[in-house]
């Protein structure tokens, strides 16, 4: 019987191992997580007389969502009456092919800041595998200018704003970026995420770029049922109360509640419902609990850390 309870206890320590070596989670709660709230210019681009200056969190873009905002001066740096400004990102990969990302195409004029507001979600990094260049038109005194200019778009370290891409049952390519909080708490938080879906071209391309092969869509009247989990062996993949369904908000993004019981690893397990009530993507997580099995997860999902 000794003998036995020894080989019980190998077995354990085995598939712990075997899990912790597919996940190395102690290393991933070391991480340091850094909140960023001031918008910094990220590029500038001088033009005709102009100056367009394009700021974002930390003056830096990130794989993910970045809100973005824009502004436009003369030479001696005094704001100027632009209109009609479109904002383009296109990804250029090693084959030479031409892609882009889920963004706002016509920026919108913030009159209280004085600046034009807008948002893009990268879907990758700038690396060998593919290179980001922004095309800005903007209209002033009924003269159009067109610009264009090669940016860098960096790792996001912070798990709490990871993104996924996938194609839903639908046919149709969505983005779900996560936008708050970047820095959780033990408590329930209010999470918020962008959806969005690739427009496909209706005709044939025009002269590059020709936004209409590049548009993006926020996915209006869908539902993000919500299913948070501790996948880590220890935590036999373990739920908490309390937390709400994403829902649509009047600004354009997705709001619910995500209760997190203890820092660590969690999994935002998803099923994405579109108006009609039917499943876009995503499968129900057993309620089982799994200790020393690294847990089970929806065909949906967004891993964080804090």
């Amino acid at each position: 019987m000794k003998n036995l309870w020894f080989y019980v206890i190998a077995i354990c320590f085995a598939i712990v191992s075997c899990t912790k070596a597919k996940t190395d989670y102690e290393a991933e709660i070391s991480t340091v997580v850094t909140e960023h709230y001031e918008f910094k210019e990220a590029v500038s681009i001088n033009s005709a007389g102009y100056k367009i200056s394009i700021e974002a969190l930390n003056g830096t873009f990130y794989k993910g969502y970045n809100e973005i905002r824009l502004k436009i001066t003369n030479q001696t740096n005094q704001p100027v009456n632009a209109s009609a400004i479109k904002f383009l990102p296109v990804m250029t990969g090693a084959d030479g092919s031409k892609t882009s990302c889920p963004h706002k195409y016509d920026l919108v004029y913030k009159a209280d800041s004085n600046y034009f507001s807008g948002y893009t979600v990268f879907t990758s990094e700038s690396n060998a595998a593919g290179s980001w260049e922004l095309y800005v038109s903007f209209t002033i005194n009924n003269q159009t200018y067109d610009i264009q200019k090669d940016i860098s778009v960096e790792e996001q370290t912070n798990k709490n704003l990871n993104m996924t891409t996938f194609t839903g049952k639908d046919g149709e390519q969505y983005y779900i970026a996560l936008v708050a909080p970047q820095k959780p708490k033990v408590a329930e938080n209010e999470l918020v995420a962008g959806i969005y879906k690739f427009d496909k071209p209706s005709m044939p391309a025009g002269t590059f770029p020709d936004p209409s092969q590049f548009s993006y869509s926020e996915v209006s009247g869908y539902t993000l049922q919500l299913d948070p989990r501790m996948p880590e062996p220890s935590m036999g993949n373990h739920s908490s109360i309390n937390n709400k369904d994403l829902i649509q908000q009047n600004d354009g993004l997705y709001y619910g509640v995500v209760n997190y019981t203890m820092t660590g690893n969690w999994t935002l397990n998803f099923i994405m419902l579109n108006q009609n009530g039917q499943i876009v993507k995503g499968t129900v997580v057993p309620k089982d609990f799994t200790p020393g099995v690294e847990g089970v997860k929806s065909e949906l999902y967004i891993d964080i850390l804090f």
